[in-house]
């Protein structure tokens, strides 16, 4: 019973640390918008940044999902600089239980300086 119980517990233990990632792609050309009045301290300190905290629905037909970053007022070029996606173990068990239709997503963004 003990053998049993501590295998559980290693495969529980494996699956919620993989379950957890984040990747950031950034881009070598450009300089990304700036915020002069952020008081963060990570990565994107001094950056403009965009987060969301989504849910994608994606239907049995199509097999992807497409996020349209527009021109606004906190991306005014509507060029991406940094983007980074985190996947939480709440988000893969999101996933594992409607069998891959809802993905819960953290999304960041920084976008473009503009050019003069």
């Amino acid at each position: 019973m003990k053998n049993s119980s501590k295998i559980i517990v290693l495969i529980s233990l494996c699956c919620f640390l993989t379950s957890c990632y984040s990747v950031r792609l950034r881009s070598i050309n450009g300089a990304y918008q700036p915020d002069p009045l952020s008081t963060r301290t990570d990565y994107y300190r001094n950056m403009a940044v965009t987060e969301l905290d989504t849910v994608i629905k994606i239907d049995i037909s199509s097999k992807d999902f497409t996020l349209l970053i527009k021109e606004t007022e906190r991306c005014k070029t509507g060029k991406l600089h940094t983007v980074e996606f985190r996947n939480t173990f709440g988000g893969s068990l999101l996933s594992m239980v409607t069998f891959g239709r809802k993905r819960k997503m953290k999304i960041k963004y920084v976008c473009m300086q503009p050019t003069n």
